[in-house]
């Protein structure tokens, strides 16, 4: 039998992987995930029964270029379509939304979902039967394989603002830089973050996996922001080693940083 021919994404892709609200069915997005990894994805996994705003909201801070649901609780219409109305509310229409819920969604239900564009597309068991699972993987990174640098361009006068959007791209941008040294700003923007910036105290948590990094750091945050009152901020920057051989990498700190 031949190998199957796999696509070769041209972008660095993030996808944010969750499995939605009341909602305990994990097994089928932990399996997405780890394919997306396999796929040379970065995968930021917020694991289940995650509200649409807990999506959105880390969609947009990881500069994601989509997010992939799974849902099983049967009320997937009103979920995927909350979840695109916040992403359109928050300036963030360009991320792309997928989904599955076995035979829960029915084919009605999916063609309504992509036909309003409340999704980009909804994975039914017949695709399972046609694709495979490395297919629909496929098929979900060669949508998602765009530069979220040109699809939603941000400046550095929006970051001034407290931009969300403006600081998760500005921080792509300066990703893209270390392999590009002087292609990604220009000589104006760097003065121009030269003259935003501040003294900031900052912190480094490092340690094997399982040594409590992800829940120390959320217990900082916890106390640092809730003892200190609305007025203080501050940036998490989770940094998870990339997979030599495929790319892809797995952030799952978000599951255990509550005070995010």
């Amino acid at each position: 039998m031949a190998e199957q021919q796999r696509y070769a994404a041209k972008h660095p892709i993030r996808v944010v992987t969750a499995a939605s609200l009341f909602d305990g069915h994990d097994a089928s997005i932990n399996v997405m995930r780890r394919l997306l990894q396999s796929a040379g994805c970065e995968v930021i996994h917020l694991g289940h029964n995650r509200g649409a705003l807990e999506v959105v909201v880390a969609a947009i801070q990881e500069d994601a270029q989509a997010i992939a649901l799974s849902s099983y609780q049967g009320g997937h219409v009103e979920y995927f379509r909350y979840v695109r109305q916040l992403l359109n509310d928050r300036g963030a229409s360009h991320v792309r939304i997928f989904g599955g819920g076995g035979g829960v969604i029915v084919p009605e239900e999916i063609r309504l979902l992509e036909g309003e564009g409340a999704a980009d597309r909804i994975y039914s068991p017949e695709d399972g039967r046609k694709l495979g699972l490395l297919g629909m993987i496929d098929d979900l990174v060669s949508r998602a394989d765009f530069d979220p640098m040109e699809a939603a361009p941000a400046s550095v006068e929006d970051l001034g603002k407290g931009d969300w959007n403006a600081l998760a791209r500005l921080i792509t941008r300066a990703e893209a830089d270390v392999d590009a040294r002087g292609q990604h700003f220009t000589d104006a923007e760097r003065a121009a973050l030269e003259n935003l910036a501040k003294p900031v105290p900052v912190v480094g948590i490092t340690g094997t996996g399982g040594a409590g990094k992800s829940s120390l750091t959320d217990e900082l945050l916890r106390r640092f922001l809730y003892d200190g009152g609305p007025e203080r901020k501050v940036a998490v920057l989770s940094v998870d080693p990339t997979r030599k051989r495929t790319g892809g990498a797995l952030l799952g700190d978000r599951i255990r940083m509550n005070a995010l």
